[in-house]
């Protein structure tokens, strides 16, 4: 496990130096999250009317209404879907620029996105409905629909790894995009994906750090019982939760992009040892 994260480690310093060579790629994750914020928003309204106008709304909001409640968790699902992958798609575009070495920009993500937003549309009604069917199951079997849907939802994100960069540098549809995802995983790596676990796992320790050091300086602004200085250390803990937010989703774009072009040619990219993408996603013993 040492010899696994250390190779993570690395694979995350290398995504590291592209995006400090490109800081504009912090554009897409941050309008992504406000973008996001706001289909949430807007879709609490019409929750909202229909639980007020619903007398009892536990039982009945879930058992009368519950065709209308999945038809609006679903439009819900797809609105949500489409933004985060138009986003990805504009970030996942312009760091396959970079790692080519070609010239980039913000405009330049959001015109390759734009233009593929059919497929962009295809390919979040495909995670929408995958969603749905999850939640369904989730609801209908409790605990044990809860341990079926960690399962399956963790192997469609593993399936699905791949199918934005695919999506960006492709001319395919949705399908073929997933269809040619697991094509290469299976191929390339199997089950020795660590990559995006390490960086995971990274971002976790650093954000756990950042929320214990944070809560240690508000509780010592509420000692000084200034209201001030408790606005401060709350309003610095959200904008380090929210820059390292922006840094993680960006990284996870930058690396994607990097592993979709060795998976697909063995190009180990800008900034990238193939000898060390070799040993990170050895192909799966047979």
């Amino acid at each position: 496990m040492a010899g696994k994260f250390a190779r993570s480690w690395a694979l995350l310093k290398a995504s590291a130096a592209v995006l400090r060579s490109d800081k504009s790629l912090l554009v897409f994750p941050l309008l992504s999250g406000l973008c996001t914020l706001l289909v949430a928003a807007s879709f609490l309204i019409p929750v909202g009317v229909m639980v007020i106008g619903n007398q009892h709304a536990g039982q009945q909001f879930e058992q009368g209404m519950s065709a209308g409640a999945y038809l609006l968790m679903f439009g819900f699902y797809l609105v949500q879907y489409f933004v985060i992958i138009f986003f990805q798609t504009a970030l996942t575009g312009v760091a396959l620029m970079h790692l080519r070495g070609e010239p980039t920009s913000v405009g330049a993500g959001f015109a390759l996105a734009r233009a593929k937003l059919p497929q962009i549309l295809g390919y979040a009604l495909i995670a929408a409905t995958v969603g749905l069917l999850l939640r369904m199951i989730q609801e209908r079997l409790g605990l044990i629909g809860r341990l079926v849907v960690g399962f399956i939802g963790l192997a469609w994100t593993v399936a699905t790894f791949l199918v934005v960069p695919i999506l960006a540098s492709q001319d395919v549809g949705p399908v073929d995009a997933v269809k040619r995802s697991v094509e290469l995983l299976k191929r390339s790596w199997g089950e020795n994906l660590i990559g995006n676990g390490g960086i995971g796992m990274v971002f976790g320790l650093v954000f756990f750090l950042a929320v214990l050091l944070m809560m240690v300086l508000i509780v010592g602004a509420v000692a000084t019982h200034s209201i001030v200085a408790v606005v401060v250390a709350g309003a610095i803990l959200v904008v380090v939760l929210t820059l390292l937010g922006l840094i993680q989703s960006a990284l996870q774009g930058i690396y994607s992009a990097a592993l979709y072009r060795y998976a697909e040619a063995g190009d180990a990219s800008v900034g990238f040892d193939q000898a060390l993408l070799q040993q990170a996603f050895a192909p799966k013993k047979k």
